[in-house]
């Protein structure tokens, strides 16, 4: 069973996941599974593994060992310094016109599961998590940093263009636009009758 809270633990990604969630999920009891995350933690703290189990408010979540910072901060410059994927862009756009904004909405919007792209996104620095929001289940509030604002030559947010949003024709639009079709059809079977005769 410690297997499956690791996995469960590794999938909740970023946002980390409740003793109550890890129970409901496996449906141990709450003393159990304070008992597995026990031993996982002590598994992991002495081992050569890379990762921890900590505990941030009441969710668990994996994190790296601080002992190990010097390769990820060559691993994320060398990540800056490479190209932004498409999703990634879309991401970030998103964030930065929406913040605060949390993963739910921002998928949303995008109509895919963002959950991969953020934790990269939060990995190189672009994006971080300001806290939990009033909606329900309190998920995280996201928004982009002052590293963002360099990467792409800002001062602030203030700076990004303006979205020009194409309005959905209303139905009285979309009426007219009926009747000018079917009067220039009209016209156009007068004109070629004119030009029969």
């Amino acid at each position: 069973m410690k297997a499956v809270l690791e996995g469960l633990i590794f999938l909740s990604g970023n946002e980390g996941i409740t003793i109550d969630n890890i129970a409901k999920v496996t449906e141990l009891n709450i003393d159990e599974v304070k008992t597995i995350l026990d031993e996982l933690k002590s598994d992991l703290e002495n081992s050569e593994r890379g990762i921890k189990l900590v505990i941030l408010g009441n969710h668990y979540k994996f994190t790296t060992k601080e002992e190990h910072k010097e390769y990820y901060k060559k691993l994320v410059d060398s990540e800056l310094d490479s190209n932004l994927s498409q999703s990634a862009l879309e991401t970030l756009a998103i964030i930065a016109y929406n913040q605060p904004i949390t993963r739910i909405e921002i998928d949303e919007i995008r109509g895919v599961n963002s959950t991969y792209v953020m934790r990269k996104l939060l990995i190189k620095g672009l994006i971080e998590d300001i806290g939990r929001s009033e909606l329900p289940g309190r998920p995280k509030q996201y928004i982009v940093t002052d590293l963002f604002l360099d990467h792409f030559g800002l001062e602030s947010t203030d700076d990004l263009p303006d979205l020009k949003i194409e309005e959905e024709p209303s139905e009285e639009d979309n009426e007219q636009n009926l009747f000018k079709s079917k009067y220039t059809e009209e016209n156009t079977e007068e004109e070629k009758e004119t030009i029969e005769e």
